[in-house]
């Protein structure tokens, strides 16, 4: 089995966690307001809930490993493109409607490991 070429560490026995931006023990980062709130493992999932909306759909994205204010341009240009509404709440981001499979080609154009999740 063959490594993935975009692999990268995430700990060193030297200093312990590495940063996922600029690859260095987390104490001595060089990111630092600009460090993503949290990376999980490098894939963005895709779901649909309904659940408290009265019934309605809306697409969740959730595992963008980015900064808020990044996460907010992200989170317009999936609305421009889907043509539809959304916000970013707490580091997911939510558009209007069912837009997985638009959503998903338009992360994946990104350059983001991108999957559909639930049913």
């Amino acid at each position: 089995m063959a490594k993935a070429a975009a692999s990268r560490a995430v700990y060193s026995t030297d200093g312990g966690r590495l940063c996922p931006q600029c690859q260095r023990v987390v104490a001595t980062c060089v990111c630092g307001t600009a460090k993503p709130a949290a990376t999980g493992d490098g894939i963005v999932r895709i779901r649909r809930e309904t659940k408290g909306r009265g019934g309605k759909a809306v697409t969740v994205i959730e595992g963008i490993p980015e900064h808020p204010d990044r996460l907010k341009a992200i989170c317009k240009q999936l609305k421009q493109r889907c043509g539809v509404g959304g916000s970013v709440k707490d580091g997911t981001v939510e558009i209007q409607g069912d837009q997985r499979v638009t959503c998903q080609q338009t992360l994946t154009t990104m350059g983001y490991r991108v999957k559909l999740s639930g049913g």
